[in-house]
C-alpha cells in the first residue's frame, strides 16, 4: 500500500468520474488519500468526500498561499472555525507563493505565521507549499520556531542544499509526487543524496501527472509511478520504498494503522 500525501480529488477536474477514479486508487496501490484544503469553497467539497470514504480520505484545513488576496482574514477566520469544528490531519495547504504573483507577499506571510501558531494550538503537522520561496518560508520557520511541530514540504523542487536546510527542522519530510520522473526536472539527483526515511510520496492530482502520461489529468492511482521511480533512484523495490514512505506518513499524519 501506498499513501498519496497530497491529493486534491475535491477538484471540479474530477467532477464527472470522482467515484471511478477512487475506486482506481483503491484497486492499485494507492488505499489513502490525503486531502489538502485551498480555499473556503473547498471545505465542503472535501468533507463530502471524506464523508463517504472516512477510511480512506483524510482532510486537511488550511489556505493556499495563491488564494491569499485582500479578504485573506475573512477567509482565515472561517478557517479558524472550521478547525475548532471538525477533526483533520493537518493544517495545510500553507506558505508562500512567488512564482505566480507578488502582490499580496506579505498578506501570504501573515497567513503563514497565524495558521503555525494554529498548528501549534491544535497540536497538528503542517503542510508547506514554498514555490519560488524557500528563503521566505525558512525565515518565517526561522522567526516562528518550529520545535514543537512536525511537517511536510509539499511537492519539493528544491536544490540540495534547500533540502537540508528543510529537513533540519525535527519532524519534517519531503513531499516527492510526478516531478521527479521529469526526464530535465534534476529532482533525482537531489533526492538520491537523501533517505527513503525523509520522505513521502504524492501526486498532487490533478496536477504534475508523471512519465507516461504528463500532460493528461492526474490521479491517485499514479502514485505507483511516483514510487517505482524513487525505487530505482535508490536501488531498491518499490515496494520497500512503499512500505517506508508509508509508515513515514502514517507517524507524521498520526494516521490509524
Amino acid at each position: 500500500m501506498i499513501i498519496d500525501t497530497h491529493s486534491h480529488i475535491y477538484s471540479e477536474q474530477f467532477d464527472e468520474d470522482r467515484d471511478a477514479m477512487i475506486q482506481r486508487a483503491f484497486e492499485s496501490e494507492t488505499q489513502v488519500i490525503l486531502m489538502p484544503n485551498v480555499d473556503v469553497a473547498s471545505i465542503e467539497p472535501m468533507l463530502q468526500i471524506e464523508a463517504k470514504y472516512p477510511n480512506n480520505c483524510f482532510s486537511m484545513m488550511g489556505l493556499h498561499p495563491t488564494s491569499v488576496n485582500k479578504d485573506y482574514q475573512l477567509q482565515l477566520d472561517e478557517m479558524y472555525k472550521a478547525l475548532s469544528q471538525h477533526k483533520y490531519i493537518a493544517v495545510g495547504e500553507i506558505g508562500i507563493d512567488l512564482y505566480w504573483d507578488k502582490t499580496f507577499v506579505n498578506q501570504q506571510i501573515d497567513a503563514f505565521k497565524q495558521q503555525i501558531t494554529w498548528a501549534k494550538e491544535f497540536d497538528l503537522p503542517i503542510v508547506i507549499h514554498a514555490r519560488d520561496a524557500f528563503d521566505e518560508v525558512f525565515q518565517v520557520m526561522d522567526d516562528m520556531g518550529v520545535s514543537d511541530i512536525k511537517g511536510v514540504f509539499h511537492s519539493f523542487t528544491g536544490n540540495y542544499d534547500q533540502a537540508i536546510k528543510a529537513l533540519s527542522y525535527d519532524g519534517f519530510k519531503l513531499a516527492i509526487n510526478g516531478v521527479v520522473t521529469f526526464k530535465n526536472s534534476g529532482l533525482d539527483k537531489v533526492v538520491e543524496q537523501l533517505s527513503l526515511n525523509d520522505l513521502v510520496l504524492e501526486t498532487d492530482a490533478p496536477y504534475l501527472t508523471p512519465t507516461p502520461y504528463r500532460g493528461k489529468r492526474n490521479e491517485p492511482k499514479h502514485i505507483s509511478l511516483v514510487a517505482k521511480k524513487v525505487g530505482e533512484i535508490f536501488d531498491v523495490s518499490t515496494q520497500e520504498v512503499a512500505t517506508i514512505t508509508t509508515q513515514n506518513a502514517r507517524a507524521l499524519f498520526a494516521l490509524p494503522a
